[in-house]
């Protein structure tokens, strides 16, 4: 059946305001100078600034597995947690294609999060999983479809995160936006993905520290290496994961690193948060302390953004 005049004009409008979403200037590089970091010049991406909804990583992994599915009308199906900046950043960028999404949530609908509300605003369809139907969703690739129930070829999955081998490509794009080819690239990893796609954008240069966010992440290397082959890059090795600097796990947030979040947003005017660039910086003033960088190595941060995620961390 043709779609009716009408519709297709609407339809044409919502392919339209999706296209100017990735078409936003680059993020900007800035310097920080401080005695926290021992006097040493330190260099921020400044990706938390690319987008106000869709911020900083979740934007360029979004960016071209969504460009991909322009010419189609999909309903997208992901997953995440109650405060995740995946799912509002999807949300957001579903209200602006026209698109449905749904969300298939870890928890319970007691565990609602502000930003689970954001998303309903914006049209997502909302669903509590179970921890262990969570962990399915990990680990098989066609799980989700027990969860949806007219689940057909119209429906598309994204990976926890948005961390699909095509998401590679935007990231790798923030290499070629430095001004300068770092000798240090330090970013905080939650899937791996953007340091993935960091890596694919260096093409052997420089070398990349993770930080990882959870505990026991040392399957990451594993995650790693089958994002890089299966987007068809060659297996860098350039990197190293630091997996002691999670302060007791993903979404832990002890005062130490509480008060850290606060005195570096006062002193930078820089915002950061607990789960992901609060752990990046700390884990970078320790090293930085420990003079773990030789002198002429210059050293950039990666800020991710995600500072909708710090609504649910009230002091």
């Amino acid at each position: 059946m043709k779609s009716s005049p009408t519709l297709h004009a609407a339809w044409s409008r919502c392919r339209c305001r999706f296209s100017v979403l990735f078409s936003y200037a680059t993020s900007p590089c800035q310097r920080l100078e401080s005695t926290s970091f021992l006097g040493r010049d330190v260099w921020i991406k400044r990706d938390d600034l690319l987008h106000a909804e869709v911020s900083g990583n979740k934007f360029r992994k979004l960016k071209y597995p969504l460009l991909a599915l322009q010419e189609r009308r999909p309903t997208l199906v992901t997953m995440g947690g109650p405060w995740s900046n995946h799912l509002h950043a999807l949300a957001y960028a579903g209200a602006l294609g026209g698109w449905p999404t749904i969300g298939l949530v870890r928890g319970a609908a007691e565990q609602d999060s502000a930003t689970l509300d954001d998303c309903r605003h914006l049209g997502m369809q909302i669903q509590f999983v179970s921890r262990d139907e969570y962990r399915q969703l990990r680990d098989e690739p066609q799980a989700w479809r027990r969860h949806i129930t007219d689940a057909d070829d119209s429906h598309v999955w994204l990976p926890e995160g948005g961390s699909a081998p095509a998401a590679l490509r935007g990231v790798a794009e923030l290499v070629d936006e430095l001004p300068f080819i770092p000798e240090v690239i330090m970013v905080a990893c939650g899937t791996g993905a953007t340091l993935a796609g960091i890596l694919a954008g260096l093409q052997g240069r420089g070398r990349v520290i993770g930080i990882a966010v959870l505990k026991n992440a040392g399957y990451l290397h594993q995650e790693i290496a089958r994002l890089l082959q299966e987007a068809g890059y060659p297996a860098y090795q350039n990197y190293e994961l630091i997996t002691d600097a999670h302060h007791g796990g993903y979404g832990k947030a002890p005062p130490e690193l509480r008060q850290f979040c606060r005195e570096f947003s006062q002193e930078f005017e820089i915002p950061i948060e607990p789960v992901y660039t609060g752990k990046l910086f700390h884990a970078l003033r320790n090293l930085q302390q420990a003079h773990a960088f030789s002198a002429d190595e210059r050293v950039l941060a990666v800020h991710t953004g995600g500072m909708q995620g710090a609504r649910g961390f009230v002091d």
